[in-house]
């Protein structure tokens, strides 16, 4: 399939990366702290005590972005897990209609997350929830990580079934499923 927002979903997909980047580079900053400490503590001297205040707390909404936001781009260069047993011996005219109720089902199910994520970081941001551990990050942060990720989610499942629709209704006869080695248009 051919993605005219591919560019968006790679961006997702950069912010995924930064994202972890950002928890090896904390990680191994902590781990080399603690080294440094354990060196000073072996060799007779005292520890210098330095250590990155919640570390955990930060990789872990480092992780949820990282996962969210790869969920588009993952997505269009199909590195989702599908399980096509069933629907890979029909007819490419009626597996066409399979991939559109497919699509459908998960646009439906992306909507509805995303709509209930925007309702929870406006809550956020009304009440001024912060995190409960050592940092108190204000909550609507993260949140809106995971309203923008889910965006472009619902973004690409929109483009996917235009195509499929596209094909059901011009060929269906030419409908073949795209492959993570095969990034052309589904026909």
């Amino acid at each position: 399939m051919t993605f005219k927002f591919d560019r968006l979903y790679r961006l997702g997909a950069w912010g995924a990366a930064v994202c972890m980047i950002a928890i090896c580079a904390l990680i191994a900053l902590q781990v080399a702290f603690r080294a440094i400490d354990a060196l000073l503590i072996l060799v007779g001297l005292n520890r210098l005590g330095i250590s990155i205040t919640g570390v955990s707390e930060m990789a872990a909404y480092l992780l949820v972005g990282a996962t969210f936001l790869g969920l588009a781009y993952t997505f269009v260069h199909h590195a989702h897990i599908r399980v096509t047993l069933l629907i890979s011996r029909l007819p490419s005219a009626i597996r066409v209609w399979f991939e559109v109720a497919c699509l459908l089902i998960a646009l439906a199910i992306s909507l509805i997350l995303g709509y209930g994520l925007i309702g929870l970081a406006r809550e956020s941001l009304q009440y001024n929830d912060v995190s409960s551990g050592f940092l108190s990050i204000p909550l609507w942060i993260p949140q809106s990580v995971l309203v923008i990720s889910v965006g472009l989610l619902s973004l690409a499942l929109i483009e996917a079934l235009i195509i499929a629709l596209r094909i059901a209704t011009r060929d269906p006869s030419s409908f073949r499923e795209a492959t993570s080695t095969d990034d052309s248009e589904m026909h």
